[in-house]
């Protein structure tokens, strides 16, 4: 038994080193020379005629310090997860801007670590190596391909999104060293489409005053700020011992920052976060959305140029979800559905404290004026962006055309992200919604989330599955075998006399997800409990349910993208985003219904290209 747990340790790090380094034999691969300096202190003296360090990653060991020298001239510190007793996947460093001398990485450990290290081999200083390869292929099994992910590493909370130029900019908080939060910088990826994504450059880095936390970004078409007409300005949080507000801009387009030099722009004597900034054409001012995060209230800043900033007033005190901290707020004008009605919508992300436990996103609906946001509803009342699990930091994009109100979130949730099975990845953005606001049965207002058009504009061959009765009797339809990993399924729904109608995606190994239309409760259901791996955090399993429109009939629009499900009503009147994790694709589609007889008016399929 010991002798085959060797050969699978040993296969399995064989597969680490040649998904990072990629399959091609002929590329050489040296390991660098090391120096034990004492005291859990490492020398690591690199070659930088290669591209990468390939540093070897255990999720959950110890951190390291490490220090970039160049001519002993200290030029960066990050934190680092090296494997003390194997190895999970390795990540990237890019030496690229550090070709001008000699290159070494000071590397140290507490002492409290390194005498727990001292007592066995460290395996990082038998695997660390350098390369010119670092493969970023999509070879994952749970790595979506039409949402976007980054190419390694660890991804939250979207930031900074902009329109320009016929190009959609993400901006994304960015752990380049591990799979696991920490490091905090702005990951760039640019898109025409909003499906299909290059990754670009990190485009903000960690400096002097902290890590770079979320924010947003606008287009300075007058040039306020003093950096130029048409400069791109992103303010954003920067955290140390404690958190304020920083800035950097652009003049090429979003494609790199200049820091401003005199950050940061706006200090607090408490904890404050994620500055979202918009131009008020009723006043002729920038504001900027504070989340005062402990104290769940909402600020509102006033400024002409993007630099000096007035606080205006602040929201949400006994309002809405009060658990947890309320961080990642958003604030638009929206057009009421079918009516030539405005009004305001405030998001406000919280965690903990969602509707399924840790985090979620909450919204208000009502009246701004340039200085003061009024909710028109009650202060107990709480309504939730999206009703699944793992949607979360929704914020919208900046300067999109056709005054569009296009958002996107992160998929996932914080109870569980940093254990999801994937290794060289975590975390992956929601499809892009465009919103507004509809007038529901009760006279209120409520956000609509639908697909943003470019979705439709990727939908590739479609397989339609018919119509059908249905009863308590179940039946199974094939997925077609080259979309069971991929796809949009529509459906209509009409209920007749039944009083469930329920809906599974299954595969032949017995793991099944279950929707259920529930036509006496006005609810939609999802029961993931049974949908795969689950067994990675006893808060993952659970059944995520919405308010339904009140009626017999439901039209759905169901995403599945490998570890994904997102399910749009088909007006967008509610929606549900849950992760999945299958151990083999699900290949059927059952329905049936309880109490009665119903009916599938449509069922089609369709490729995502």
């Amino acid at each position: 038994m010991k002798s085959i747990i060797k050969i699978m340790l040993s296969l399995l790090f064989t597969s680490c080193f040649l998904q990072a380094v990629g399959s091609e034999t002929s590329e050489p691969v040296v390991s660098p020379q090391i120096n034990n300096a004492g005291y859990g202190r490492h020398i690591v003296r690199v070659d930088n005629n290669f591209k990468y360090v390939l540093l070897p990653i255990e999720d959950f060991a110890p951190e390291y310090e490490v220090s970039i020298l160049v001519d002993t001239k200290l030029e960066t510190t990050f934190n680092v997860r090296l494997a003390m007793n194997h190895i999970d996947y390795y990540m990237p460093l890019d030496l690229s801007p550090y070709k001008s001398g000699n290159v070494i990485l000071d590397v140290k450990s507490s002492l409290e670590e390194y005498n727990a290290r001292a007592k066995k081999d460290t395996l990082w200083l038998t695997n660390i190596t350098q390369s010119n390869i670092y493969n970023v292929e999509n070879t994952e099994q749970y790595r979506p391909s039409y949402h976007h992910t980054p190419l390694y590493g660890w991804m939250n909370d979207p930031n900074g999104m902009f329109y320009k130029d016929g190009t959609w900019h993400l901006f994304f908080q960015y752990g380049p060293y591990g799979s696991t939060w920490n490091n905090m910088t702005w990951g760039h990826s640019v898109s025409n489409d909003l499906l299909h994504w290059t990754a670009m450059d990190n485009a903000i880095l960690p400096d002097g005053l902290g890590t770079i936390f979320s924010g947003s970004a606008v287009v300075d078409k007058s040039g306020s700020a003093g950096f130029g007409k048409d400069a791109i300005v992103a303010i954003y949080t920067q955290a140390d011992r404690s958190q304020m507000q920083s800035m950097s801009y652009s003049n090429d387009g979003g494609m790199s920052f200049s820091t401003y030099k005199k950050n940061p722009i706006l200090t607090l004597p408490y904890e404050a976060r994620d500055p979202k900034v918009f131009y008020c054409e009723s006043t002729g001012k920038w504001i900027m959305v504070l989340a005062s995060a402990p104290a769940h209230e909402v600020e509102f800043y006033s400024s002409d140029n993007l630099t000096d900033w007035t606080l205006e007033s602040r929201f949400g005190k006994r309002y809405g979800c009060l658990d947890g901290v309320w961080e990642c707020p958003d604030l638009m004008e929206l057009n009421v559905r079918g009516t030539d009605e405005k009004r305001w919508v405030l998001i406000c992300n919280i965690n903990p404290g969602g509707i399924y436990g840790g985090s979620a996103t909450q919204y208000f609906v009502g009246t701004f004026d340039g200085h003061e946001f009024i909710c028109d509803t009650e202060p107990e009342i709480t309504r939730w962006v999206d009703y699944g699990k793992d949607h979360y930091a929704a914020v919208s994009w900046s300067n999109t055309p056709d005054n569009r109100h296009t958002m996107i979130a992160w998929m996932s949730n914080w109870q569980y992200c940093a254990v999801v099975p994937t290794t060289q990845y975590r975390s992956a953005n929601t499809l892009p919604r465009d919103v507004e606001l509809f007038r529901g049965d009760d006279g209120q207002l409520y956000l609509a989330s639908s697909p943003s058009p470019e979705v439709d504009n990727a939908r590739g061959m479609m397989t339609d599955l018919g119509s059908f009765a249905i009863s308590n009797k179940e039946i199974t339809k094939s997925i077609p075998e080259n979309l069971s990993n991929a796809y949009e399924l529509d459906m209509e729904i009409t209920a007749d006399n039944a009083e469930k109608v329920n809906i599974v995606l299954s595969n032949s190994k017995d793991e099944k997800v279950v929707m259920t239309f529930n036509t006496t409760s006005s609810t939609f259901s999802m029961d993931r409990t049974e949908s795969g791996i689950t067994d990675f955090s006893a808060d993952f399993p659970c059944i995520t349910s919405a308010p339904c429109p009140d009626n017999k009939k439901l039209s759905l629009r169901i995403f599945f993208d490998h570890s994904s499900l997102e399910v749009f009503e088909g007006e967008g009147r509610f929606t549900m985003t849950n992760l999945v994790f299958p151990t083999f694709p699900y290949d059927k589609i059952s329905v049936n219904c309880n109490g009665g007889k119903a009916k599938v008016t449509s069922m089609k399929i369709y490729e995502m290209k």
